[in-house]
């Protein structure tokens, strides 16, 4: 008998609306079990001990004990303080440069503020330079898997049977996703499939084949941030049942999986003979009978989760995949190539860009402000909603993913919180609580961050800020949150 699947704690999500005319956050519950930036950040891990104090949540008490989110995307047409031409704030520019200014973002900065209805850029430093992205690349990730696959593909994990070899075959569909308890229906379902055929007994094999011919293994090397890249994998190879966060993984994730769907095979019934051996892919694999099939939720929903928790496992597998969309072969050149052309197919600048990696762990990566910023205004065009899970996704300050403990106002008190000319003013970071939407990037010596925030007069606006050099990480994050947060005051309309 298998045993007995973990039990994973209750997360709540932000409830989020979104319309062809635009988005809006709905207020309601907030995620508070935090997840991890790449694996870099013990704060991080501190403040998810202390958020998952159970297995269940009093859901009545959320209402009343956490501050709902103020609305942080409005509609996407020009409104009422967000009039398209509204200009440059005066002031906004030496407020956003005293802060990005600030020694703890190390020797240079790069930004850039548009304002995401119009694309009309209101801030520039040195946009067009190329800097280690960190986690932010995920942005670039989402956007090429969206325009490539389309919000409602799903990733297939199927079962097909070998008349020849009177084998069952486990093919990995590249999907980082599928669980203990997927893996299980799966088996049911293919024991009753076969002995609807009478077969009582098989042996198993597994195919890894979608991968550019099986695993690899990131430039990392054995890391606890990311399992070894494989189609074929159970939580993303944990060891510990756990769902986010750094921890040790699989040495052999397919293996496993394999090993552990013979054993749900045998409680389903069928006898399993011998143990599950590597398959190589046939020439033409529909000669081979499907029996069953599994299918994970819909792309959109991937990016946001891959998004929101920074999920390094999932965002190798959907640039894999955008890189298959393209004809090319799932590994790491392909997935660069892939999202190059996704980018051209936008109509987006990518000089000085480098996609060394889907999941911004590799230092070869290069991204520039101008694109990341430029990415954000192609996913809140009203014309292409496929592409708004980049939107929807991105973590709520103080209240979901890797921003959950970040904005609480303890390390990013304002310079001067007096309003400059023009209504731009330094504020604190905690200004920007509900208010930005952001991707995070963390590496050593790397901080980064990119997404939207509303303006206190409603204009919705597209920043990033790349810094690199930085020696105290907690003051540069105090630094980038300070920024967003300006922007969150800005009467910007």
């Amino acid at each position: 008998m298998r045993d007995a699947l973990r039990q994973h704690r209750a997360t709540w999500r932000l409830a989020v609306g979104a319309a062809a005319a635009g988005l809006a956050v709905a207020a309601g519950a907030v995620a508070l079990a935090g997840p991890w930036d790449a694996g870099q950040r013990s704060a991080e891990r501190r403040q998810a001990a202390a958020d998952a104090t159970g297995d269940r949540m009093d859901t009545e008490r959320i209402g009343s004990t956490l501050p709902a989110a103020e609305p942080v995307l409005v509609p996407l047409e020009a409104g009422e303080g967000g009039a398209e031409g509204a200009g440059v704030p005066a002031g906004l520019t030496d407020a956003l440069g005293s802060l990005l200014g600030d020694p703890a973002l190390g020797d240079h900065v790069t930004a850039a503020v548009l304002d995401l209805t119009t694309g009309e850029r209101l801030y520039a430093e040195d946009p067009g330079g190329g800097r280690v992205p960190a986690s932010t690349i995920k942005i670039v990730t989402a956007l090429a898997a969206l325009d490539a696959l389309g919000p409602d593909h799903r990733l297939a994990t199927t079962v097909r049977w070998d008349a020849d070899g009177e084998r069952v075959v486990l093919v990995g569909g590249g999907d980082p996703t599928l669980t203990e308890a997927d893996l299980a229906g799966l088996a049911r379902r293919t024991a009753a499939a076969l002995a609807e055929r009478g077969i009582t007994g098989a042996s198993l094999a597994y195919d890894v084949s979608l991968y550019a011919g099986g695993g690899q293994r990131h430039p990392l090397g054995v890391n606890d941030n990311i399992a070894l890249i494989t189609p074929l994998q159970v939580n993303e190879g944990r060891l510990d049942g756990s769902t986010s966060g750094p921890t040790p993984r699989a040495t052999h994730p397919e293996q496993d999986a394999a090993e552990l769907f013979a054993a749900d095979l045998a409680e389903a019934g069928l006898r399993v003979e011998g143990r599950p051996a590597r398959h190589a892919a046939p020439e033409d694999p529909e000669e081979a009978e499907q029996l069953a099939i599994h299918r994970s939720a819909p792309l959109g929903s991937l990016v946001e989760r891959m998004l929101t928790n920074s999920d390094n496992d999932l965002a190798e597998a959907l640039g894999r995949h955008t890189a298959l969309a393209q004809g090319r072969r799932a590994d790491f050149r392909g997935v660069g190539r892939a999202v190059a052309q996704e980018l051209d197919a936008l109509g987006l600048p990518h000089e000085g860009v480098r996609i060394a990696d889907a999941s911004g762990l590799d230092r070869e990566d290069r991204l520039t402000a101008d694109l990341l910023t430029r990415a954000l205004v192609a996913a809140g065009d009203p014309d292409r909603p496929e592409l708004r899970p980049v939107l929807t996704g991105l973590p709520v300050a103080g209240f979901t993913g890797t921003l959950a403990g970040r904005f609480d106002g303890d390390a990013g008190a304002a310079r001067d919180t007096d309003p400059v000319a023009g209504g731009a003013a330094a504020a604190p970071a905690d200004a920007g609580a509900g208010a930005v939407r952001a991707k995070t990037g963390t590496l050593t010596g790397v901080n980064t961050l990119a997404g939207t925030v509303m303006t206190r007069d409603g204009r919705v606006l597209a920043f990033a800020f790349l810094a690199s050099g930085t020696a105290d990480a907690a003051a540069a994050e105090a630094a980038l949150d300070a920024a967003a947060g300006t922007l969150a005051g800005c009467a910007c309309g």
